[in-house]
């Protein structure tokens, strides 16, 4: 037992705990300075309840370490039916909360399975796609059938609740894994085409009135600043106005004096950008893109195929997340609802990025052990 637990502490991704624990440390240190002078009911009462999500997540991650990480994926079948019915119950039987069903109220938590939703197509897209021998050439279409379908059943109940931005992550992480894995020209050819046709539908018969709005807003913002313009504009003020070095701890105004909406949620890192300024942006971006980089070293290090794609598709699931989160805030995409990974306020999202940082902890911690055997024989 002593003899595992030196083994482990020998091999653990330290590198990649720091950095979880030093963005954590910005996120709750943002998040206390957006709650504490919101003047909301319960405000106050975020930054204790993300510091408990927080510390749920490093236990979760610590479990996550006892097993293999082929023994969790498998688990990812049994988990992806039971997130169905929980995205079905969500459009059945949720009330709606500001126009969507999302959040089944647990009493205790409000469990958001759109979410974890994300996190376990992962893991059974890299069983489907580790499983399987390596096709020669590349993937046909014929053969992504079956991903393709366990794909859209998530997509679709997400879309309709309506949840346009966790619905676009659930196809981008799809199209990353399966671009990972290495498509044939031909196959990537008419996906393309069939991606296409499906955007043009879906602007002209599936998106709602206010989601096709956002879109338009996002083209010319200045052209309704009061309505759905005001997002973009102060968040885009927010960031600016922070200059080089910001206004300081809990000094920043348009959070505090409440013209930045969403400021826990969808546009904190524009608090952030505000109080610490372009350094302390740039401080905060730097450490996540090594944490990213790292998490890639991780996947192409990994000591099978089966980790490879699992670790591949944790970092591309907090990529593109905090692409479209940072680009929104930004004033690059449109306003759709995808909080920054670690650092927006949300038990489900942070308790599902962790989950996903802790499966790269546990490839790294394995292929780190198989490599110190070998080199011991």
């Amino acid at each position: 037992m002593a003899q595992t637990t030196r083994q482990y502490l020998k091999h653990f991704d330290w590198v990649m705990l720091l950095l979880l624990v030093l963005i954590s440390a910005m996120a709750l240190t943002n998040l206390y300075s957006a709650s504490l002078t919101s003047g909301e009911a319960g405000a106050a009462s975020l930054f204790y309840k993300q510091l408990f999500f927080f510390t749920v997540g490093l236990g979760v991650i610590c479990v996550i370490h006892l097993f293999e990480y082929q023994f969790i994926a498998k688990l990812g079948w049994i988990l992806y039916v039971l997130v169905l019915l929980l995205l079905v119950y969500t459009r059945l039987f949720v009330d709606s909360i500001a126009g969507s069903q999302r959040w089944i109220d647990l009493g205790f938590f409000n469990l958001q399975p759109s979410e974890p939703a994300k996190l376990i197509l992962i893991l059974v897209l890299t069983s489907y796609y580790a499983k399987g021998a390596v096709v020669l050439g590349g993937y046909r279409l014929r053969d992504l059938i079956v991903p393709i379908t366990l794909t859209i059943l998530p997509f679709v109940l997400i879309f309709i609740q309506p949840d346009l931005g966790t619905a676009l992550i659930v196809a981008i992480v799809f199209v990353s894994i399966t671009l990972f894995v290495r498509l044939r020209w031909s196959t990537l050819a008419i996906l393309s085409s069939f991606a296409m046709g499906c955007i043009f539908v879906g602007w002209q018969f599936l998106l709602k009135p206010y989601q096709r709005k956002r879109i338009e807003t996002f083209l010319n913002p200045e052209a309704d600043p009061a309505n759905h313009g005001y997002q973009i504009l102060q968040s885009k003020i927010a960031v600016g106005s922070g200059k080089l070095f910001g206004k300081g701890f809990l000094e920043g105004t348009q959070g505090h004096l409440h013209f930045l909406p969403e400021r826990h949620t969808d546009f904190a890192f524009a608090v952030w950008g505000e109080e610490w300024g372009f350094a302390g942006a740039l401080f905060f971006l730097s450490c996540y893109f090594f944490m990213l980089v790292w998490g890639i070293h991780v996947a192409m290090s990994a000591r099978d195929r089966f980790g490879s794609i699992l670790a591949f598709g944790c970092v591309a699931l907090i990529f593109w997340q905090a692409v479209i989160n940072l680009f929104m805030i930004m004033g690059f995409l449109p306003v759709v609802g995808v909080p920054l990974p670690l650092f927006s306020y949300g038990g489900s999202s942070l308790l599902t990025n962790m989950v996903a940082i802790g499966l790269l902890m546990n490839v790294r911690m394995r292929s780190s052990m198989t490599a110190y055997k070998a080199h011991s024989v």
